[in-house]
């Protein structure tokens, strides 16, 4: 049966006469703060250590997988990792994009860590995307260090849906931008590039959509289940796809990777796609000097600075980086949109009325901190 079938089926005969189960049986989006609390970890570790690793954790990641691990050496001295085990070689098979999040989570560390009055040293140790050590930190105490308000990292959210068409005003992007202006684009969604945006991700989505080796590893990384979701503590979850409702019960209960692989589900999501770009302010483009470790490293940092500012100001960030990892439209976005930089992130903004709490998932530290 396929799912235009099932669902016609489902609003009636199952959603009819389940609802009775439906109400007393799975009736909710299992979320982070569902799961359970950490009290100790296998490694001794000072509190704040554990703290600042936690904050660190809450960096983005495609398809949430979260692609680093911690060495620990003694208090205070780890080295931050790369995890093969959770490369995304269907979209980034040069390992770009994870790069990329893991300078986030070292923006998120270094705010962590400085709210604590540490400061943080830095010592690269990677030479291409695909070392496991990247980077060796040493934390110390400090004075007069500047401290971070980190319920900002604990508030971060992707939303992907609800964006108002209203153009980002000049004092909320100068805001967002502050000290980025090098490596920040703007295009409203009154230009002639953000229309070209659209279509190209559109485009991208589509060829993504019907590439195999893609949709099986998107497949790989929902956790339809609940019980899935409590044992890996990862991925895309219905709840961070803002699936909710009856639909999100549906989808926890009847769907599974191979519904993935379905056109009815591809071409599902090329349409949710279409309607997302739809509706935005914009896009933000942020770049790069050029490719190398340190300056993927430095963008991811530059997105987790930015991504903490927008909740300030309601705005909210999706980021789609279909055009960059689809290889014909990868080729063309420079000159569609007169950048000469490196492109690292295409991210739709837009305002929000509601900015709901964040629902990703994160491991426990015991599951990314190893000696």
């Amino acid at each position: 049966m396929d799912r235009r079938k099932f669902i016609k089926y489902t609003s009636g005969t199952i959603v009819i006469a389940g609802i009775t189960y439906y109400l007393t049986s799975d009736t909710f989006n299992f979320e982070r703060a569902d799961l359970d609390e950490i009290e100790k970890t296998k490694i001794p570790m000072q509190s704040d250590e554990m703290e600042i690793l936690i904050l660190a954790s809450l960096a983005p990641s495609g398809h949430n997988t979260q692609p680093w691990f911690v060495k620990y050496h003694e208090p205070f001295h780890w080295t931050i990792c790369n995890d093969k085990m959770r490369w995304l070689d269907g979209v980034d098979p040069m390992q770009r994009e994870t790069i990329l999040s893991i300078g986030a989570f070292l923006q998120n560390l270094e705010y962590a860590a400085n709210n604590l009055g540490y400061s943080c040293e830095f010592n690269l140790l990677a030479t291409t995307n695909q070392d496991e050590e990247i980077i060796n930190v040493k934390l110390s105490k400090a004075l007069n260090i500047q401290k971070f308000e980190i319920e900002k990292i604990r508030h971060r959210r992707t939303l992907r849906s609800h964006y108002l068409d209203k153009t980002i005003s000049r004092e909320d992007l100068d805001y967002v931008s502050e000290d980025e202006t090098d490596f920040i684009r703007y295009y409203p969604n009154t230009s002639k590039e953000h229309l070209y945006l659209n279509e190209q991700t559109i485009e991208a989505n589509r060829l993504q959509s019907y590439r195999d080796a893609a949709q099986t590893e998107l497949a790989n990384w929902i956790r339809f289940s609940n019980e899935d979701v409590e044992k890996y503590q990862d991925g895309l979850t219905p709840a961070s796809m803002e699936i909710m409702g009856i639909s999100g019960w549906i989808v926890r209960n009847f769907y599974d990777t191979q519904s993935v692989m379905k056109k009815d589900f591809r071409e599902k999501s090329i349409a949710q796609v279409i309607e997302q770009v739809s509706q935005s302010a914009g896009w933000l483009v942020i770049t790069s000097r050029d490719n190398s470790v340190l300056s993927l490293l430095d963008a991811g940092r530059r997105l987790q600075r930015i991504w903490l500012k927008v909740r300030d100001r309601n705005i909210a960030i999706h980021p789609m980086t279909q055009i960059l990892e689809e290889e014909k439209t990868k080729t063309a976005v420079d000159n569609g949109i007169g950048i000469k930089e490196n492109i690292q992130f295409l991210l739709r903004v837009g305002y929000v009325e509601n900015y709901p709490e964040p629902v990703t998932l994160r491991r426990h530290i015991n599951l990314f901190v190893n000696n």
